[in-house]
């Protein structure tokens, strides 16, 4: 008797997407100067550098040879994850794939969006059309943003709490030396508690984060239960981990 024997199972398929990705843009090619750099960085926000994929925009550099493996082995050093390069020469390009690194051609003149920080001022309230100087603000430790926080913008209170009306969309980041407080869908990156706070907290009316971090202690998106997402919410630091539980 003969059986008959299916094809092979599939084992995976291509799908095109719209992953959220930090673009670390190099002004310098000089290694040590993107280390101290990155050092200061990770000061301030410690939970973003953990294994968080880059890619490294090299456009603005004119240089026909970068020290490319250098450059990434301090992104490494950081927690930074390089997966690809965009723009550069030829060489580059060649050294890139000889690294493993994908590779992207340079973006269009106008359509690359830069990473925007809205200042760290004393200011009550931030939108997209107007700020408050300094001058103007009352001195408040909470600051006040009303719009949408964009994908590739960072808003961030060093100093207190942070309240954001309206969303945190995908590929933004949100940072506070306190609590986080998003009325509106949370689906980008908070980090509370900057400064080491543990008594700092998240709190949003819609939970899709990317990642979640307070006083250092940080969630990413695989690891929220399920039954959390879409639903309003609160991230605590509490006993020696980071508990999320539906808010009210």
């Amino acid at each position: 008797m003969s059986l008959n024997v299916d094809s092979a199972a599939v084992a995976f398929t291509f799908k095109g997407g719209m992953l959220p990705m930090t673009v670390m843009e190099l002004s310098s090619a000089d290694p040590e100067q993107i280390r101290q750099q990155l050092a200061g960085k990770f000061s301030q926000s410690p939970a973003f550098f953990q294994h968080t994929p880059v890619v490294l925009s090299v456009e603005k550099l004119d240089e026909p040879h970068l020290a490319l493996e250098r450059i990434c082995a301090v992104c490494r050093d950081h927690k930074l994850l390089p997966v690809a390069v965009r723009g550069g020469t030829e060489p580059v390009r060649q050294s890139a794939w000889a690294l493993g690194l994908g590779w992207f051609p340079p973006v269009a003149e106008g359509r690359a969006r830069v990473l925007e920080s809205v200042s760290n001022s004393p200011v009550q309230e931030v939108s997209h059309d107007e700020t408050v100087s300094e001058a103007e603000a009352p001195s408040l430790a909470t600051r006040l943003y009303r719009g949408t926080v964009r994908s590739g913008q960072q808003v961030s209170a060093s100093d207190g709490d942070l309240v954001v009306i309206g969303a945190v969309n995908a590929g933004a980041e949100v940072l506070a030396a306190g609590s986080i407080h998003v009325y509106g869908a949370l689906r980008g990156r908070a980090l509370a508690g900057i400064h080491g706070n543990t008594q700092a907290g998240i709190y949003c009316r819609e939970l899709e984060a990317e990642l979640l971090s307070v006083a250092g202690n940080y969630k990413r998106s695989e690891d929220i239960d399920a039954q959390l997402l879409g639903r309003p919410a609160e991230v605590h630091f509490t006993k020696e981990q980071l508990e999320i539980k539906p808010l009210g």
